[in-house]
């Protein structure tokens, strides 16, 4: 009986063990997403020379950048950094560190200041790639860099990727060919001119990305060439790689927290400075105007500063947007590169009812912002024109990566990038 028991005892653990590898192992190859940091961390960015602050960071491979951001407290905490190499589709790579990385990682941040003059008192951190500890990232794709405090929780992960010019990659806006949508869509046509490279088998080898105005998030993935003509990768897809137009971003500066600047109607100084902005109305119904942004994305900036790093101080930013109240569990958000285009409660409005306004107020570093308002219904659908309205005049920024694994090959390489701006859009 005894001996039963232990043996029933022993299979119990081992099909235990057995399904808790399987569980590792399906966690190991499920798509990674970017961790969003706590509220005493800010304007996280990356800085290169082919990248400008706040964008989207594509670099190119052995080009040097920098991660920064700031930790809104006062006891200069120590963190920590780790890189891994991804998949195209955010999985996972079979390669092991030493097989994309020269040197090491998991060192502490030792690059960092004190706010100086400022009535946020903060510190900021930088960190440059390479440094003396990881030398070099030797091969392209994708990657995330983590960062860990002294107790080794993970604090934020980034998406960042690396390319080499291989390829050359034709980008063209067009108006949505289908004209149920012509008004409100734009289509992206892609030709890829492989040159002198061998492309096996391109409609599973090669992969491409499409990304409108640095958003991951709504980017479109995993459309495949429409057709061949020798060189050439040719996709002009009528509704494979269309985005809603959505509209001009909205945008604020104040870069002098004393005086009320563009989209600042007044401020107030309490703790530290407090920026009211304009209350923003629907422009779902008004005709399309345009007006010039940076497509999302924002710029550090204050006058009277040597160096806006630790110089520019922090305010506390006062949304309000006027729009019926929402009873169908949908939530409103302010959207933007400023936070990573994430969806936050911290960057969630909710209904004041003294006022009848949408209301939300949070800390940001005095700078250049394009901002818009946005709906995520109760099934977390994004909709980014039901507040602002989706035109196809809108001018937006898009960017197309396209990866290449070659037939026994063990990683996606990142071969190809290229760029246009629906300025120019055309029929």
């Amino acid at each position: 009986m005894f001996i039963f028991v232990h043996q029933t005892i022993i299979m119990i653990k081992n099909i235990y063990f057995f399904l808790l590898a399987i569980l590792i192992s399906f966690q190991g190859f499920s798509q990674v997403e970017e961790v969003n940091p706590p509220s005493y961390i800010k304007t996280i960015t990356f800085k290169s020379r082919s990248s400008a602050q706040g964008q989207l960071p594509i670099l190119r491979l052995g080009e040097e950048f920098y991660l920064e951001f700031d930790v809104l407290t006062t006891d200069e905490p120590d963190f920590y950094y780790t890189i891994e190499h991804y998949n195209y589709d955010w999985t996972k790579s079979n390669l092991v560190k030493m097989e994309y990385m020269q040197g090491f990682d998991n060192f502490r941040i030792v690059d960092y200041q004190n706010s100086f003059n400022a009535f946020q008192l903060y510190s900021h951190y930088r960190l440059p790639i390479p440094n003396r500890q990881t030398r070099a990232l030797t091969k392209t794709g994708n990657y995330i860099i983590s960062v860990f405090n002294e107790n080794e929780e993970l604090m934020f992960t980034r998406k960042f990727m690396i390319y080499k010019d291989l390829l050359g990659v034709g980008v063209d806006i067009k108006r949505k060919r289908d004209v149920r949508f012509i008004n409100e869509k734009q289509t992206v046509d892609i030709v890829i001119n492989s040159g002198s490279l061998n492309l096996n088998n391109p409609k599973e080898t090669v992969k491409t990305l499409i990304i409108q105005n640095n958003n991951l998030h709504t980017a479109i993935k995993n459309v495949k060439p429409q057709y061949t003509i020798g060189k050439e990768l040719i996709y002009r897809y009528v509704n494979e790689t269309s985005f809603w137009g959505s509209n001009e971003f909205l945008f604020f500066e104040n870069k002098d927290v004393r005086a009320a600047n563009v989209g600042v109607q007044f401020i107030d100084l309490k703790d530290i400075y407090h920026n009211y902005l304009f209350t923003a109305r629907s422009r779902h119904d008004q005709p399309y105007t345009y007006n010039p942004d940076i497509n999302g994305n924002f710029l550090i900036t204050a006058i009277d500063a040597d160096n806006v790093d630790i110089e520019a101080d922090y305010t506390m930013i006062h949304f309000s947007l006027d729009y019926p109240r929402l009873t169908d569990g949908s939530e409103i958000y302010v959207y933007g590169n400023y936070n990573n285009y994430a969806l936050d409660e911290e960057n969630k409005l909710t209904f004041n009812s003294e006022s009848g306004l949408y209301e939300v107020a949070f800390k940001l570093k005095q700078g250049f912002y394009n901002y818009k308002y946005v709906v995520v219904d109760a099934q977390g659908n994004l909709d980014e024109g039901k507040i602002s309205g989706d035109f196809w005049q809108t001018e937006n920024n898009y960017k197309v990566l396209v990866y290449y694994r070659d037939l026994g090959a063990r990683f996606d390489q990142l071969i190809g990038f290229g760029e246009a701006t629906s300025v120019d859009i055309s029929n």
